[in-house]
């Protein structure tokens, strides 16, 4: 039911105005588009429609499934896990267990990026190492740990991120772009059991793939720094992430007091 659960999550964002569409008379019972609405505007017949949403036809058209992300206003990411949802794209990659032991190339970028704090993390972002500077940036998250478990359980992490609630919001959309597996669904259990946060942000279903971004950060001897994430994710699905900035800047200069005394 899970492209069930998307395109009714999607339909009661999307309100009768953005698609050109009178709001009616009386008081809507659905919140955004009816059913009847969406499968008009897609071109697709409202039994297909139902059928779709409530897992009965699990293998759509990509011309349906792009008619539908239009009409939803879908955004690339987006877009892309509706077709992986509908298992219209290539064959998935998540079938088989992640490798949690660090490749040794990874392993060498870590040293040979110092004092960029960098990371090594599993599609779930299980923390599988961490260079001394990295470890010092995210105070309390060690290995084995988990990013996502660290952001939302961790007393340090609202004080280390500035902006805690995008990144709460990032990593949550992140885990919603990537294929279903034993570890995800262990990890959504258990955060959505401890933390109620999660469990909301979990609901809203924003799905986004994890890309550069600027972040803030709190340190206790280097202060705050703004700094940007890149990150190359290998053939097995390991990303190495790493949190850079521009030299011959003061945020540069402090990048050095991150390493442990």
């Amino acid at each position: 039911m899970a492209l069930g659960d998307f395109l009714r999550n999607r339909r009661g964002r999307v309100t009768p105005a953005e698609v050109g569409l009178p709001a009616g008379a009386g008081r809507r019972q659905t919140p955004g588009l009816r059913r009847e609405e969406l499968a008009a505007l897609a071109g697709v017949s409202v039994d297909y429609y139902t059928r779709l949403e409530r897992g009965r036809d699990t293998n759509p058209g990509r011309a349906v499934l792009d008619a539908l992300a239009t009409v939803l206003r879908l955004d690339d990411d987006e877009r892309s896990h509706l077709h992986r949802l509908a298992h219209a794209d290539a064959p998935r990659k998540g079938g088989a267990a992640e490798p949690m032991v660090v490749r040794s190339a990874l392993a060498r970028l870590l040293e040979m990026v110092r004092p960029t704090p960098a990371y090594v993390l599993s599609q779930t972002s299980d923390l599988l190492a961490a260079n001394p500077e990295g470890g010092s940036l995210l105070a309390g998250l060690t290995v084995p740990g988990n990013l996502v478990e660290y952001v939302f359980t961790h007393p340090n992490a609202r004080e280390v991120f500035v902006s805690w609630q995008r990144m709460a919001e990032d990593c949550v959309a992140h885990l919603r772009s990537i294929d279903d597996s034993p570890a995800r669904s262990a990890l959504v259990a258990g955060l959505s059991r401890d933390s109620a946060r999660f469990a909301d942000l979990w609901a809203h279903y924003d799905v986004r793939e994890k890309s550069g971004a600027r972040r803030t950060f709190q340190h206790p001897r280097a202060g705050r720094l703004e700094l940007t994430s890149e990150i190359l994710t290998a053939v097995d699905g390991q990303r190495f992430v790493t949190f850079q900035v521009d030299p011959d800047t003061p945020d540069h200069a402090a990048l050095r007091l991150l390493t442990p005394q």
